[in-house]
């Protein structure tokens, strides 16, 4: 029987959980077991977990469960450097040079479990068979955008908080927007994936016409001075090799336009990053880093975004990820195999 523990997120600021109470249903009817752990901020109560008959535990009781159980979660564990015996399901950021990723992996080999990490649960094609990239380019979006409304008051973007949906997010943001002299020009890297497409919905439900790239527009390696011409950078193309660089360190000196870049892939930690201006992240207490003054250039990278929408973001990932948790009883087989393969090069190294 398949032992599927989801665990309490430990990050502040994270609400979202990737199996809905629908979810959670389904797979005690296939058979297998659910434990799911108190949480006091996951969007989705505990009380309709347990109505689709899931087992409760107490929040972060994960590195008890059963040696055969599989945890499940989001964002990363607590950074306490005990050995991971279990085999845990999360989005693990260990595969792109990060130290933190490194340390990950070291922990993973002290104790013998293993990593399935969802970014990398690809089909046939590829393709990752469930992302929250359309809800963190629309957010993504949305902070950046509030992000230059802050800097037009000559102040940085204050702390954001987690809004109830969408609609919601863009009529807190519209008047300000509004009352800016003239819209400002957003340019999209990454336009034709999940991630620019809910950048652009966001820009076009607030009155802005993007400019959109992809692949083709960024093929010649750059430079790319068009960029600087744009008031808003939004960068939704993930770090890795071969990807150029978008915006180099001599920009912070350059004759610009630009303002606020959103680093929606937020990878300023990876070798690859193509954000040369920054290299940390950056959070829900201060959603923007000044990182250069007269004139002002922000950089929004919040590496949790989809938590703004925690419940519309919710919904929409763990319906992607459904038939794909469904078939955990073939661990050795489909996704979870080559999660595995994956994990297993990576940790020889």
């Amino acid at each position: 029987m398949i032992h599927l523990w989801v665990r309490a997120e430990s990050r502040p600021n994270e609400d979202r959980v990737g199996l809905t109470p629908q979810g959670a249903a389904a797979l005690i009817a296939k058979g297998f077991k659910l434990t799911v752990e108190d949480s006091p901020r996951r969007v989705l109560p505990l009380a309709d977990y347990t109505a689709a008959g899931a087992d409760v535990a107490p929040a972060h009781s994960w590195p008890t469960a059963p040696r055969d159980a599989i945890i499940f979660g989001l964002k990363e564990l607590p950074d306490d450097g005990t050995p991971l015996v279990h085999r845990h399901i999360m989005f693990g950021h260990a595969y792109k040079g990060q130290q933190a990723g490194r340390v990950l992996l070291d922990r993973f080999r002290a104790g013998g479990g293993a990593l399935y990490d969802l970014e990398y649960l690809v089909d046939v094609d590829g393709r990752r068979i469930a992302a929250f990239g359309y809800w963190a380019g629309y957010a993504g979006a949305a902070v950046s955008v509030m992000a230059l409304i802050a800097q037009a008051r000559g102040e940085i973007c204050p702390p954001i908080a987690p809004m109830g949906d969408a609609a919601s997010l863009r009529a807190a943001i519209a008047p300000a927007l509004s009352a800016l002299p003239q819209p400002p020009r957003v340019i999209i890297i990454g336009a034709k994936g999940r991630v620019g497409t809910g950048a652009a919905d966001f820009c076009r439900a607030m009155g802005l016409a993007p400019t959109l790239w992809d692949m083709d527009e960024t093929a010649d390696g750059g430079p790319f001075p068009e960029i600087l011409d744009h008031a808003i950078f939004l960068n939704c193309i993930l770090a890795m090799p071969g990807v150029p660089v978008f915006v180099p360190e001599s920009a912070k000196t350059a004759p610009r336009a630009l303002r606020v870049i959103g680093d929606i892939a937020c990878d300023p930690g990876s070798d690859f990053s193509p954000i040369k201006v920054y290299d940390q992240i950056t959070d829900w207490a201060a959603p923007a880093r000044r990182v250069h003054d007269a004139p002002p250039l922000d950089v929004m990278a919040i590496d949790n975004l989809p938590s703004l929408l925690p419940r519309e973001s919710s919904e929409d990932y763990a319906a992607q990820l459904l038939p794909g948790l469904a078939t955990l009883d073939r661990l050795d087989q489909g996704v979870w195999a080559g999660a595995k393969a994956v994990f297993d090069r990576h940790n020889a190294g």
